[in-house]
């Protein structure tokens, strides 16, 4: 049985679901939905082979199942065609550039390195995405923020995320053996794409630390874990911060990865090299790191114009 589903100005017939407890079963659709469940089986393999972040491995795999479900079958079975009608529907729906880099991104994992077919989607091109300026706090206001959070496991977070650039994911998973006070850094042990690294930290971030150990006892081996042993979410994370944004009186959108931009900014803005910053926050690229700089404002205000090095004599 088939129903017709409009897509734009098309009609197109898509073959309803088949269950296991409907009468007139197919041994066809059996074996295809067998072949559809495997093809999500290697999809889950390749993802995690490959390091992605929990999140991408999970758009990714949503992303996929839309596509099967769009068409009814499994997608080794479907055409260029098919896909081409696929890609010019996603475009059709108002997506963001950077919402439809997601949905053709898992498109081209599936078919290059899943399924191995690559010719099927060597059409398919990213859209540019529009690639704002950071949001960065001010110094005063980073410290009003650290400030208004009341809690202080949050406020610990809040200060580790800004005093070491840390994202949220990986502040909130530290242990305390990724503490080194004596070499004065803190370890990353599976940071974005799974990668390690260090990262700074002042002697004023390690004293207060302590502090904040002594006084919360969060349950071995999580540094922020609380006395029960249950880690802060992303999602109280990012209450904790809004709420205390509130207090102090900021009206910029502050979100936990603002502390980490403002981090970036001001050491570039203390004159240290763009390429520390980028070993510091993990970045694959330096172009990546580069963004900071155009927020720079001391350093535009500090960089001298071409016209005084001049000799001063006028013509």
């Amino acid at each position: 049985m088939s129903v017709i589903m409009a897509f734009g100005r098309r009609q197109v017939s898509v073959s309803r679901p088949v269950f296991s407890s409907d009468p007139a079963l197919p041994k066809h659709a059996a074996l295809k939905g067998k072949h559809m469940s495997k093809e999500m089986e290697n999809l889950t393999r390749d993802l995690a082979l490959k390091g992605y972040a929990t999140s991408t491995q999970q758009r990714y795999l949503k992303s996929s199942k839309r596509l099967i479900a769009r068409f009814g079958r499994p997608a080794g079975e479907l055409t260029q065609d098919d896909l081409r009608t696929y890609v010019e529907e996603l475009g059709a729906l108002g997506k963001t550039a950077s919402q439809l880099c997601w949905e053709l991104s898992a498109l081209l994992f599936l078919y290059r390195r899943t399924l191995a077919r690559p010719d099927l989607v060597s059409f398919v091109s990213l859209p540019k995405k529009y690639s704002p300026l950071p949001e960065v706090l001010s110094v005063k206001e980073v410290h009003g923020l650290l400030n208004a959070i009341e809690n202080p496991r949050y406020q610990a977070l809040a200060m580790v995320m800004y005093g070491c650039g840390l994202r949220v994911g990986e502040a909130r998973v530290l242990e305390v053996r990724d503490i080194d006070g004596a070499r004065g850094v803190i370890r990353v042990r599976h940071g974005k794409g799974d990668k390690a690294r260090e990262t700074m930290l002042s002697p004023e971030l390690y004293a207060w630390l302590r502090q904040y150990w002594r006084r919360c006892q969060p349950m071995a081996p999580y540094l922020f874990a609380s006395k029960t042993g249950g880690l802060p979410t992303n999602s109280t994370i990012r209450k904790a911060i809004a709420k205390a944004a509130k207090a102090s009186f900021i009206t910029k959108h502050v979100t936990p990865h603002v502390l980490r931009h403002s981090f970036a900014t001001h050491l570039l803005e203390q004159g240290t090299d763009v390429h520390v910053v980028r070993e510091l926050l993990g970045h694959a690229s330096i172009g990546t790191t580069a963004r900071y700089a155009r927020v720079t404002r001391k350093l535009v205000r500090q960089t001298p114009s071409p016209l005084s090095l001049l000799p001063q004599q006028r013509w």
